[in-house]
């Protein structure tokens, strides 16, 4: 049921943006046939038309959810999506900046002057002023923060206070608290009286008079339980809590594995500062995925699809740059067994078998390691048993794919001794792609970096090199 539910809102989001694509289209064609017509009065009619254009795509737009415009702006090349950034209106800017990626927040941003950057900002909660304040304009941040009251302005000074990938980056301010000696009848009437209640509320944060946080009632408790009984005897003192210096992703994996709706943030001394939502962890989960996406392939940052081809190229340059070393590193292997080449063309056709099955073997080691330590999952004490474990995989794989490549190798060029030396390179190769997909990302990892940043750059130099230099070596050896 939710699979299909999901696919129904992506198929109406691209159906969406099928619509405005389709609108814009409509638009350039019917003013191209009335500027080819002429005419008297040529600049009225052509003026006449393009705002019955913009009309019929404006109440389109006034249509949509928010995020569903984020959507649709991610999807147009620069000159369009400013023209329907101009007709979305001004009272949804901000949510829309909250929902585009980076790369096309900075290019919409850009087309806004500073009261209309003011007019968005002050539209959004505190904590989500703080999700783009990096891309606004430091005078625009300035006047935002003497124009914000006096609570809200501590609030975002301490959530930009925080390094992205905190606690304290992610959590927001909109918290319900009750004191422990009064009745849930009390706390029933005063979320009562408080009319509209934080999106994600599945419990109140119950504290004492120091605001320092003693335990939290689950609603289902406070609705369930005898109103007469009071919040003391009724609230769980056993809960998840964080501190805003805490790692984000270790809290997403207390948030996936606890089934957290909400969760308390606490200073060092206990007193509640905030609360994190399950909601501002996924939009994490989401962001850390699409960053690890890119790095490996190697991008250095998210890159909007119609940024200018300069900008393009320049987020690409550093691993191409690094690739290309590699490349060339690889190909001085094969050049120091040029003759062998010259006296046995066969090494020249088979050698990059050698090398491709390694670097496919070794990208899905990769794959388990980085997601072992993005989940925790490996330790030093597991560490060598883990090795060991793929050590013993490529063994068998070797075994089992060498013999079939020696055969096919034996059979297309009759040569038994090039078969056995074919199977003893895939062999061996494959243990050089285990040992390499092990001890790169955990070497990032040890060095503090991003597991994920380069491992495939760093892991296809390993096995093309190792491959060609494994294969060509035993050739010579064994067969020159």
């Amino acid at each position: 049921m939710t699979d299909s539910l999901e696919n129904q809102s992506q198929d109406n989001l691209e159906a969406s943006l099928a619509q405005v694509q389709t609108l814009l289209a409509k638009m350039r064609l019917v003013e191209d046939l009335v500027h080819k017509q002429g005419g008297p009065r040529q600049d009225l009619v052509e003026n006449l038309v393009h705002k019955q254009n913009l009309t019929e795509l404006q109440r389109h737009m006034e249509t949509l959810h928010p995020a569903d415009v984020a959507y649709i702006l991610e999807a147009l090349p620069l000159d369009e999506r400013r023209l329907v950034w101009d007709l979305v209106k001004a009272e949804h800017d901000g949510e829309i900046l909250l929902e585009v990626s980076d790369s096309v927040r900075e290019s919409l941003i850009q087309t806004m002057d500073k009261a209309e950057l003011l007019a968005a900002a002050e539209s959004l909660d505190t904590d989500e002023i703080a999700d783009i304040a990096a891309d606004l304009p430091y005078d625009v941040i300035q006047e935002l923060l003497t124009s914000l009251d006096v609570q809200k302005r501590a609030h975002l000074q301490s959530a930009l206070a925080y390094p992205e990938d905190t606690v304290g980056a992610l959590m927001d301010f909109e918290m319900v608290t009750i004191r422990a000696d009064v009745t849930l009848e009390v706390a029933l009437r005063y979320l009562r009286r408080l009319g509209e209640l934080p999106d994600q509320l599945d419990k109140l944060f119950v504290v004492d008079r120091d605001d320092a946080i003693i335990g939290v009632l689950p609603l289902k408790r406070l609705l369930t339980t005898d109103p007469e009984a009071s919040v003391a005897a009724v609230m769980v003192e056993d809960f998840v809590k964080f501190h805003p210096e805490d790692e984000a992703h270790e809290a997403a994996q207390a948030f996936e594995r606890y089934d957290l709706v909400m969760a308390p943030v606490v200073d060092m001394q206990g007193r509640l500062i905030g609360r994190l939502t399950v909601d501002a962890v996924v939009d994490y989960i989401r962001e850390s995925a699409d960053a690890d996406m890119l790095s490996m392939a190697g991008l250095k940052e998210e890159e909007d699809l119609f940024s200018t081809v300069w900008r393009s190229a320049k987020n690409r340059w550093m691993w191409l740059s690094i690739n290309l070393a590699t490349a060339f590193l690889a190909s001085r292997v094969i050049g120091a067994f040029e003759g062998s080449i010259e006296k046995l063309a066969a090494l020249a056709a088979l050698m990059p078998i050698i090398a491709g099955i390694g670097g496919n073997s070794g990208n899905q080691t990769i794959a388990l390691i980085v997601r072992g330590l993005a989940l925790g999952q490996i330790t030093p004490a597991n560490a060598r048993r883990l090795i060991v474990k793929e050590l013993g995989v490529a063994l068998f794989n070797g075994l089992v794919w060498g013999s079939v490549v020696g055969v096919f190798a034996w059979l297309l060029y009759d040569n038994l001794a090039l078969g056995g030396v074919m199977a003893l390179a895939m062999l061996l190769n494959l243990l050089v792609a285990a040992l390499a997909g092990i001890f790169i990302p955990m070497t990032l990892e040890r060095m503090k970096r991003d597991p994920a940043v380069g491992s495939s750059v760093l892991l296809t130099f390993t096995t093309d090199s190792m491959g060609f230099f494994i294969f060509l070596g035993l050739a010579t050896l064994l067969l020159l």
